[in-house]
């Protein structure tokens, strides 16, 4: 099965996997039965209630979309506001998330579900498109730059992956020595500049010192925080173009 290599915040390389085709017709196979569930319990709701007799034309309307609007927008709403997972989804251990493995946003859950109609209602064609790609993508997650993974990667890298938002495409690292850092290196600055007590100040000014002489970089006019921040970020890029 295909696996998509991206980087944590410890600067370890981590392979998420696709859901298999198989397992993505099953979870939308239990989402549409559920659909079709409340969509039948809705009718014999309004069958008992005789409703359609105390309303006009337009009054009614209104009423069937406002019932019916869960299953209109059900792919959207679960992915939405649980994480990227629908009951099928959750079911079988998956959930959807961008090709970095960060949180998709509102545009792209929204991209996702205007492809359904092709996807799933013209099914050979969504069915097609999954096979022959390596992330077992479909329409909607071409176009919303999505995927499918399953849970055990997810909860593997997103404890930190969106905090790295900051590392546009386009950045150029200022420190060309960084490359030369080790994992427990950056470890040690990091922590170091996560740390905050009186004693901050020294500390982080003698780490500078020794990253400087063991680095070679001649002393620059950048505060010394700014410098090790500046240096980690650096790492961070040699380490991400490697993949």
């Amino acid at each position: 099965m295909a696996e998509s290599r991206i980087i944590t915040s410890q600067y370890v390389r981590i392979d998420q996997t696709p859901a298999g085709v198989g397992e993505r017709i099953f979870a939308r196979t239990l989402d549409y039965l559920i659909m079709a569930l409340y969509a039948l319990g809705m009718f014999y709701f309004i069958d008992e209630t005789h409703l359609y007799r105390r309303m006009d034309d337009g009054q009614f309307f209104l009423l069937v979309f406002l019932l019916y609007t869960p299953v209109i927008f059900y792919s959207l709403l679960w992915e939405m506001f649980n994480q990227g997972r629908s009951p099928g989804k959750m079911a079988f251990g998956m959930r959807v998330v961008m090709r970095d493995g960060s949180t998709p946003s509102f545009g792209a859950y929204f991209m996702r579900w205007m492809f359904l109609l092709i996807d799933y209602w013209m099914s050979w064609i969504g069915l097609f498109v999954m096979l022959i790609n390596r992330n077992n993508q479909r329409l909607g997650d071409l176009a919303a730059g999505t995927v499918i993974i399953k849970e055990r990667d997810y909860h593997r890298i997103q404890v930190s992956l969106d905090e790295y938002n900051y590392l546009r495409k386009g950045y150029r690292p200022q420190f060309p020595q960084a490359e030369n850092l080790s994992l427990e290196q950056v470890n040690t600055i990091t922590e170091a500049l996560n740390r905050y007590d009186e004693q901050r100040p020294r500390r982080i000014a003698q780490l500078a010192a020794k990253v400087k002489e063991y680095l070679k970089i001649m002393p620059a006019d950048i505060d010394n925080e700014k410098f090790l921040s500046t240096l980690t970020r650096d790492y961070q890029y040699y380490a991400l173009e490697e993949i």
